[in-house]
């Protein structure tokens, strides 16, 4: 996948704005409950700021207020990439309510008030005929009758390992994972043995939950002195300089924040971009330490 200005081209051709603003994390909801405000009108500030991407996911409950917000903020649709996710488990979590990925799509359209979105992924690869009464490569074919109905312009997966893709691509499908959204950062720079570099061989765009990790809850680690290093060098937060690593390694990033001086700095990031050699220093430094803050108590993910 190469980035090209603010967008990267995916492998059906279309594209898909570079840096994402993610509902999930620090917006979740463990019950659907009331409209949250504060999140509705800090996404009207980051549409009009210029966010064009945003992420969300039937298990984050907040397609509500992503509804509202882009009802308020005035954009066209046409101007706006949306992401939503069908939850699958694992069994320890609350796995959809909808018997499956088609019924799930159908219900958070009636929520978002939109008649589709441009990215629809199956959240996690825990589909089986015991668990949900059809298995991953019969889920894959629920995504592609979404997209052949024009309901999702495009699809893809979240959390999948090399095996998982591998069940979909070795299954002929009709339309390929465009898209593997996985925890990725500096300090988790492969989620599962050798994910990102079989995803990119197999024309799958990388998406990036978590990828602020070094300078948040993974902060103390041998990637403190580089970052501050190349923060002064840039003139660029210690932010804006490990996501640009994310867009400089051929991956999308998505993060949020409810600061308008942030959001501005997440659109900035395809404004510069690091030397090769400062991107090859945080690569390797950044293996020096694992930090992974999702998926951590299955084994799969180890």
């Amino acid at each position: 996948m190469s980035l090209q200005g603010k967008f990267f081209k995916l492998s059906n051709g279309n594209t898909i704005p570079a840096v994402g603003y993610g509902t999930g994390t620090k917006w979740f909801k463990s019950a659907l409950g009331d409209i949250d405000t504060t999140l509705v009108d800090t996404l009207v500030q980051a549409i009009k700021l210029g966010f064009t991407h945003i992420d969300g996911a039937q298990i984050y409950k907040t397609s509500r207020e992503i509804g509202l917000a882009i009802k308020k903020s005035g954009i066209k649709r046409e101007d706006l990439f949306l992401t939503d996710k069908f939850f699958s488990g694992p069994s320890t979590l609350p796995k959809s309510t909808s018997p499956n990925p088609y019924d799930a799509l159908k219900q958070s359209l009636a929520e978002f008030q939109l008649e589709y979105v441009d990215l629809y992924l199956l959240h996690t690869p825990y589909i089986s005929k015991e668990s949900h009464g059809y298995d991953v490569v019969e889920a894959w074919n629920y995504l592609e009758k979404l997209q052949d109905e024009g309901l999702v312009k495009n699809i893809g997966v979240s959390n999948f390992a090399v095996e998982d893709l591998q069940k979909i691509l070795n299954s002929n499908p009709k339309h390929k994972p465009v898209v593997n959204q996985i925890e990725y950062s500096a300090y988790l720079q492969n989620q599962t043995p050798g994910v990102v570099e079989f995803a990119k061989k197999n024309g799958i765009l990388i998406e990036a939950y978590g990828p602020s990790a070094p300078i948040t809850k993974g902060k103390g680690g041998p990637l403190d002195p580089v970052l501050e290093k190349l923060a002064k060098k840039y003139n660029k937060t210690e932010a804006q300089i490990i996501l640009r690593w994310v867009l400089d390694t051929g991956v999308l990033p998505v993060t949020t924040s409810s600061k308008e001086d942030r959001i501005k700095a997440f659109l900035e990031l395809t404004e510069f971009k690091l030397d090769a050699e400062d991107v090859k220093e945080i690569s390797e430094v950044g293996k020096e330490k694992i930090f992974r803050q999702f998926f951590t108590e299955y084994s799969r993910f180890d």
